[in-house]
């Protein structure tokens, strides 16, 4: 082999060792509400939408971002006070998500209500799943101003939410937990999750902001955040899907677009396309009434379920290269799989067509994502697996 191959060949080697590092070990943050990192990571790296999010990678880069599952600390051990100083709580005082500890006014948040027993389900997404010591779930205390730095002090003494006994679900812990009582606007959750079978911890700083009247009447179970990262053209189908607990198909609503249409726009005539039609689910942002209203806002539509065990996703056609609206992205019908899932996975890179188990095509997002076309089999099995956009594009 030529030495410039071999250096070429070698580097790369090294890039996706890396990669694969990285990927093993990361392991998860809070999904319901939706913590600042992994909020920020799915407006994208790239091009985050918010300014908050934006100002993120102006602080430390894009990297953080896409090391949303590892705000962490390898030797906490249950010291967090002592480890982690003033000013640094949400990024665990890793230099590497140090944007996340921005004093702002404005970070993407959630409206949390409680249900009728007076209690909030929180929803922690593990992409690695550990035995656990305890989640420990904090709140800010009445008068917190978001315009300082978050300091232990600004929580209160103990934490709200105290949770043991609990094992995942799909990469998922459900934390069946008290409501936060006695605050009203915007506050930081903050959430620890010590591991039982390594001294290893992760943290997560989630915005929400409570209410100042009276619960809703109506309760929902906030399923997840649901985005539009770019605006679509004329010919695109967006189409959002509705899976039961057992993974089956209950709900599914295409919308195909007559015209080049912005993503706060198209998001916003998608919830309410599915808001008239779902007897199961609303789209948009929760009222304090009880309604759930579609915005027109890219980012601010969240998907709402009067029971638990849903869970949804947002499947994007892209028209054909000269107009049409069948075939994929970047791509025409023409385009073929080079593997069907899940053969020749360690073959998996940027760009390679993979025939999925549901008979669609994916390709394998460019890098740092293309590591995760290679990952956990269940967790990033492309078209269902509980984190399979993160690492696939769909493609028809």
């Amino acid at each position: 082999m030529f030495p410039a191959i071999q250096k070429v060949l070698a580097a790369s080697l090294a890039v996706v060792s890396l990669l694969s590092a990285s990927v093993a070990a990361a392991h998860g943050s809070m999904e319901v509400p939706l913590s600042r990192v992994y909020g920020c990571f799915k407006e994208g790296p790239e091009s985050p939408r918010s300014a908050a999010c934006k100002a993120v990678i102006q602080a430390g880069g894009t990297q953080a971002l896409y090391d949303w599952n590892g705000v962490r600390q390898g030797a906490a051990n249950g010291r967090h006070r002592e480890i982690i100083p003033d000013g640094k709580l949400c990024s665990a005082a890793n230099e590497s998500h140090r944007g996340l500890d921005l004093a702002r006014t404005d970070w993407p948040s959630t409206l949390i209500t409680p249900d009728a027993s007076g209690r909030f389900e929180f929803v922690f997404h593990a992409t690695a799943v550990h035995a656990t010591g305890y989640f420990q779930l904090f709140v800010t205390k009445a008068g917190y101003n978001p315009a300082l730095p978050l300091k232990w002090s600004d929580l209160e003494a103990t934490p709200f939410c105290n949770v043991t006994n609990v094992s995942a679900t799909n990469n998922r812990y459900r934390l069946q937990c008290p409501f936060p009582a006695g605050r009203s606007g915007a506050h930081v959750i903050y959430a620890i999750w010590q591991r039982a079978d390594s001294p290893e911890a992760f943290y997560a700083c989630t915005d929400v902001k409570f209410s100042d009247t009276q619960p809703p009447p109506v309760v929902w179970k906030e399923l997840g955040q649901v985005q539009a990262r770019e605006d679509l053209a004329k010919g695109s189908k967006v189409t959002f899907r509705l899976f039961d607990s057992a993974g089956r198909d209950a709900e599914s609503h295409p919308l195909l677009l007559d015209a080049a249409t912005p993503a706060a726009t198209w998001i916003h005539r998608l919830a309410q396309q599915v808001n008239a039609a779902s007897s199961r689910v609303q789209v948009g942002v929760l009222q304090t009434t009880g309604t759930v209203t579609p915005v027109q806002d890219a980012l601010a539509n969240r998907v709402y379920a009067k029971e638990t065990g849903y869970t949804f996703q947002v499947d994007l056609e892209k028209p054909a290269p000269g107009g049409g609206s069948d075939g994929g992205s970047d791509g025409g019908p023409g385009e073929t799989a080079q593997y069907k899932y899940p053969a020749g996975l360690s073959s998996y890179t940027a760009g390679t067509l993979v025939e999925g188990t549901d008979a669609h095509l994916y390709r394998c997002k460019p890098f740092p994502y293309s590591g995760w076309c290679q990952g956990a089999a269940s967790h990033y099995a492309p078209g269902t697996g509980m984190a399979w956009a993160d690492a696939w594009e769909f493609v028809r």
